[in-house]
């Protein structure tokens, strides 16, 4: 048992020590996560329209 008190203990220390966000910096993450989403799945998307486009004509 005091080998989890120990563990919760440095775990909380650890925690304080840590650099976290402001507000703004996580908002402008969030924008690029979506916005890198967003062209990565329209990429995908097109390449898939046109692979399907292009193997249907193989297979008829």
């Amino acid at each position: 048992m005091d080998k989890v008190l120990d563990y919760v203990r440095e775990s909380r220390a650890e925690l304080k020590k840590v650099a976290w966000p402001t507000k703004q910096q996580l908002w402008y993450s969030t924008l690029i996560v979506i916005v890198v989403t967003a062209i990565a799945s329209a990429y995908l998307g097109l390449v898939d329209l046109i692979l399907t486009g292009v193997f249907s004509k193989f297979i008829q």
